[in-house]
């Protein structure tokens, strides 16, 4: 496979983002430069300096995907002089409401949730934010950060920029370099290398982005008790209870698998990351771009990797024009098996510990690992949204342009919501929930 072919599969991701015209208007150069040759030799030294190679993390938490100068601008004030005075407020904004035990309380630590906090903070308001757990791996997988930082974005990056190297070095001697050849790949040095640096983010989020802020952060799951309070459970089963004058529910989503026998012997895109071996056959089942990224990474680190999906062709909804040529990449540059109008009906273990998915037409394919990426679903589980009366559309929180559900303190963002399941879109569904409650600004999404 050429280099070029390789890293316009492994670069799917942008690709979707400017190919769909319903996301035209994202903040598209976010994902270009995560892409562009200097932010890529940055992680070039992976393996090398695992705890600095990822610089550019912490501006993509700080850049504010509707104003990136008032953003910047407030980081740096973070650093010197604003959060030095979070106990006084400024001109014009409320002060702290000694009714409740916070002004603000945000459930959920990812891109919405920390955002909307760090804000909030900078305006002035008592913020608690609540995350399950504050360092990434099982069993919640996605701590402080988000699924972003966790078990998305970030780790997924590391991995594509590892799928490239083979490819490239075969280009090498056509460009003077003699005697490079593809060496060895280590899953375990990798994983430790990516492991290291996800701490360090989970480190920075939550001593430096959150800590610095004024931000309040505890380790626990967050469910309401009616309108105003939350109660705190933590991973031994104490619990306690807070009240709030404004409750952020910020908790993300989660991977959806069908319900098919054997299902529960599959992987989805949170368990990847922390796989023991890499495996040397997988089938990936599904048809959108997480699909397609991870059958494009492993394929590209050496395992025999089979995609199935169930239509005609991959990417729905998206530009046709990009889906066709992506098809023709896939098949002429890759190694991996693509299977359309496939769809498995059961999954089989083996007395060998290796699975057999039998499709609906009765095809068999034998495997060390299945991976579903067939979609995500709201993580409303355990919230006791009905003790506020709360309202739900399936998973997910319906909300209004100022990201309020159909109860007037309670707000929700992210991908809990629905709406556009992207890290730039939380980050600003935070950030203008932030200042319009407590920066009297009126900033609606």
């Amino acid at each position: 496979m050429t280099l070029s072919s390789k890293m316009y599969v492994s670069s799917l991701s942008l690709l979707l983002l400017l190919s769909n015209t319903s996301m035209m208007n994202m903040k598209s150069s976010m994902f270009v430069s995560a892409f562009a040759p200097s932010m890529i030799s940055n992680h070039h030294s992976l393996l090398r300096r695992p705890t600095s190679i990822f610089h550019h993390p912490v501006n993509h938490m700080m850049t504010s995907s509707s104003s990136s100068t008032t953003t910047l601008s407030s980081f740096r004030a973070s650093s010197s002089t604003l959060f030095s005075t979070m106990t006084s407020t400024e001109e014009g904004t409320p002060a702290s409401t000694s009714e409740y035990d916070y002004d603000f309380v945000v459930i959920g630590g990812g891109s919405g949730g920390v955002r909307a906090s760090r804000i909030a903070a900078g305006h002035g308001a008592k913020t608690l934010l609540l995350e399950t757990q504050l360092m990434h791996g099982a069993p919640n997988y996605s701590a402080i950060g988000g699924t972003c930082v966790n078990v998305g974005c970030v780790p997924k990056k590391l991995m594509v920029f590892a799928s490239r190297y083979p490819s490239a070095i075969s280009e090498a001697a056509g460009y003077g370099w003699k005697g490079a050849t593809e060496g060895s790949f280590s899953w375990d040095d990798f994983m430790e290398a990516k492991d290291a640096e996800i701490t360090r983010l989970n480190n920075v989020y939550s001593k430096f982005v959150l800590g610095n802020a004024g931000v309040e952060v505890k380790e626990g799951r967050g469910s309401l008790d009616g309108p105003n309070k939350v109660i705190v459970t933590t991973s031994d089963g104490n619990t306690e209870t807070v009240t709030a004058k404004n409750i952020l529910i910020a908790v993300g989503g989660w991977p959806h698998k069908p319900s098919i026998p054997g299902i529960e012997h599959t992987i989805t895109s949170n368990e990847i990351f922390y796989l023991k071996e890499q495996p040397k056959r997988m089938v990936v089942v599904g048809g959108g771009f997480i699909a397609l990224e991870f059958a494009s990474i492993m394929d590209g680190l050496g395992t025999d990797v089979t995609l199935m999906y169930r239509g005609d062709l991959f990417l729905r909804g998206f530009d046709m024009d990009m889906r066709t040529h992506l098809k023709e990449e896939m098949i002429r540059n890759t190694n991996i098996d693509v299977q359309f109008n496939t769809n498995p009906k059961e999954i089989v273990q083996n007395d060998d510990g290796s699975l057999t998915v039998i499709t609906e037409d009765g095809a068999q394919v034998t495997c060390d690992q299945v991976l579903y990426a067939t979609g995500r679903k709201g993580k409303i589980d355990n919230l006791n949204l009905e003790s506020a009366g709360i309202k739900t559309e399936n998973s997910f929180i319906p909300v209004d342009n100022y990201s309020k559900t159909n109860v007037d303190n309670i707000y929700a963002v992210g991908d809990i919501t629905d709406r556009i399941a992207l890290t730039p879109v939380a980050l600003m569904e935070g950030h203008s929930l932030a200042d319009t409650l407590f920066g009297n600004m009126d900033r609606p999404v």
